[in-house]
């Protein structure tokens, strides 16, 4: 069985010693010491390692059932879900006044890493519904927030969100769900959405449905799209539930993964619902939901890679095959540990390297989402905001692949269930997909964000990257060499690219867009590289302090090292396939694949 322990020494290190959020002026920051912040990881880690993650296998091997119209979770999960509400987890960065504890999101998002990784399919529950309630917080009435927000902060009534329609999925302006007016300022919601995570199920009293619909008579398009709040059961005015809604499970899906969550086919016939926000404007409302959920879901990329590599190394010590070829290390035994052996050091070093520079990426980018709603900062609204497609695409696309890099440790048995191994590569695949499928993370990046504000926000980006190198060269030899100089190279080539857009992309489009999935890895490259040049000079600024923790911080380097040397020069070889352009790519007629 699969093992999970949680990372909290590291994430205590990349909140106090690298982004140093005690010394933030963001508000509520000051409260974040060293001996608050491992209270609250440490307690997360217990419910994830104790109660969240053995649940994780009971999921994958029973799924959900649908019987007679009810959604029935796997076994123990209505008990784990009491828990986790009881711990106060499910509102733990919410406002105080709708039962919250207002912590900053980047401590929600530590703690959300470690649910992830223990059982992923059981975290979206209260994942889907954080997301809709900050949906309702932001643009709902007053009347709204108080109707709602209470109970889905708990979490006694759950949240989910309905996009997609069987004939559109990023094409939204093609749905066909409509939304009748009603005189008392209801409307009547008909209409079938698919793929909806959480879409029903035994562990809520009520399940608050966010649908985008179109208004008959309103603009084409997308720009006639509005969003509803839908709930499963009407709340009276007395906040008590009343009569069930219009509103139905059409099918549980199989799926390749996740089979702990319950993603529904969901029907609205004349279901009663309410307009949050303004009218026409359901995308501007629901992207409040999207910008969250995919930070969320890159976060899942790194928790999946993370879990993964955890039992890839303890596989690759205690399983015996061959002999190392400088020499026998384990001389009393028929055969060596696999971890001897130069490749399987490679993998697991990338695996390594990969999920330590996440973490820190997914955590600084959390810092950005505090400073923009704490402090009203726009120049971080507009980094996130730049970084987000990055951070859902990269981390995931390069999550599954560690996925996949420890289950080949394992050999066969990576392949065979008893192990637990496909699980997490198959949980890991469906981040790659949903909250806007990478293809179009990348598009949205190379398309819009990086023209955003007259390319302010890019620009500012390469400015920082460039005075920390400024700042902190030619006074660690070591760090110059290893982490700067890497890290200067990787920018100019991820300048490079942006100067090819900015100069073949006005003449062909194409030129940009067929460029723009080496783009998004490349940018993320270069932030990871960010990241372990500053993870690097917080390590050697320990040992120079005398650090009792030698091992930790001499290891932390070591990978860092790594980094820089084999997984960041893949920037040169991104720069190269971007400057061919869009001929060869679009080269064949649609006949001719």
């Amino acid at each position: 069985m699969p093992v999970y322990n949680a990372p909290t020494k590291d994430m205590q290190f990349i909140l106090h010693e690298v982004l140093n959020v005690s010394g933030s002026d963001i508000p509520g920051y000051d409260e974040l010491d060293a001996d608050f912040t491992a209270a609250v990881l440490e307690e997360a880690g217990k419910i994830s390692s104790n109660v969240l993650h053995p649940l994780n296998v009971v999921g994958d091997t029973e799924g959900v059932r649908h019987e007679n119209g009810v959604v029935y979770t796997p076994t123990g999960f209505k008990d784990a879900f009491e828990q986790v509400k009881e711990g106060g987890w499910t509102g733990l960065d919410m406002p105080e006044e709708f039962g919250g504890q207002n912590m900053p999101y980047v401590i929600g998002s530590a703690v959300g890493e470690m649910f992830s990784s223990s059982n992923q399919a059981f975290t979206m529950y209260q994942g889907l519904t954080h997301g809709a309630a900050s949906a309702i917080l932001a643009h709902g009435t007053d009347e709204q927030k108080a109707t709602y927000l209470p109970n889905m902060v708990s979490c006694e009534w759950t949240g989910t969100m309905n996009l997609t329609e069987p004939h559109c999925g990023t094409d939204l302006g093609l749905m066909r769900t409509k939304a009748e007016p009603q005189d008392d300022g209801s409307y009547k919601v008909s209409g079938q959405k698919i793929f909806i995570s959480a879409g029903d199920h035994d562990m809520a009293d009520n399940i608050i449905h966010l649908v985008l619909a179109k208004i008959p008579g309103g603009p084409e398009g997308i720009k006639g799209v509005s969003l509803f709040i839908v709930p499963k059961f009407i709340v009276n005015e007395d906040g008590s539930l009343g009569e069930r809604n219009g509103v139905s499970v059409g099918k549980v899906e199989e799926k390749m993964g996740i089979h702990g969550n319950s993603t529904c086919v969901m029907n609205y016939d004349e279901a009663t619902g309410f307009l949050l926000g303004d009218l026409h404007k359901g995308m501007r409302a629901m992207f409040t939901m999207m910008n969250e959920a995919r930070l969320g879901v890159g976060m899942q990329g790194l928790a999946q890679a993370e879990a993964a590599y955890q039992n890839a190394v303890e596989y690759a010590k205690d399983r015996l095959q061959g002999r190392d070829v400088t020499g026998a290390k384990n001389p009393d035994g028929p055969a060596d540990p696999l971890i001897v052996h130069p490749d399987i050091r490679r993998s697991l070093m990338d695996q390594k390297s990969f999920t330590e520079g996440a973490r820190a990426f997914a955590l600084w980018g959390a810092t950005m989402i505090d400073k923009a709603h704490r402090s009203h900062d726009k120049d971080a609204d507009g980094l996130i905001s730049l970084l987000t497609p990055v951070i859902k695409g990269f981390l995931t696309d390069e999550g599954y692949d560690m996925t996949v890099k420890a289950q080949q440790v394992y050999g066969g048995h990576g392949y065979i269930e008893e192990w637990g191994m496909s699980q997490y590569t198959r949980d890991a695949r469906i981040a790659m997909i949903y909250e806007g499928a990478n293809g179009v993370q990348a598009l949205d990046l190379v398309g819009r964000k990086l023209a955003t504000d007259g390319g302010k926000h890019v620009m500012a980006f390469f400015e920082m990257v460039k005075n920390f190198c400024k700042e902190n060269g030619g006074q660690n030899e070591a760090l110059d060499k290893a982490f700067i100089e890497p890290l200067k190279a990787a920018s100019k080539d991820l300048q490079a690219a942006g100067m090819y857009f900015m100069q073949n992309g006005a003449k062909n489009p194409n030129h940009a867009l067929a460029g723009s999935n080496d783009f998004m890895h490349m940018f993320g490259h270069v932030c990871l590289g960010l990241m372990w040049a500053q993870m690097a000079k917080a390590a050697y600024a320990a040992l120079d302090g005398g650090t009792s923790d030698t091992e930790f911080y001499e290891t932390k380097i070591a990978t860092g090292q790594f980094y820089m040397a084999r997984r960041l020069p893949a920037t040169a070889l991104h720069l190269a396939r971007i400057q061919t352009g869009a001929d060869t790519v679009m080269a064949l007629e649609a006949a001719s694949f």
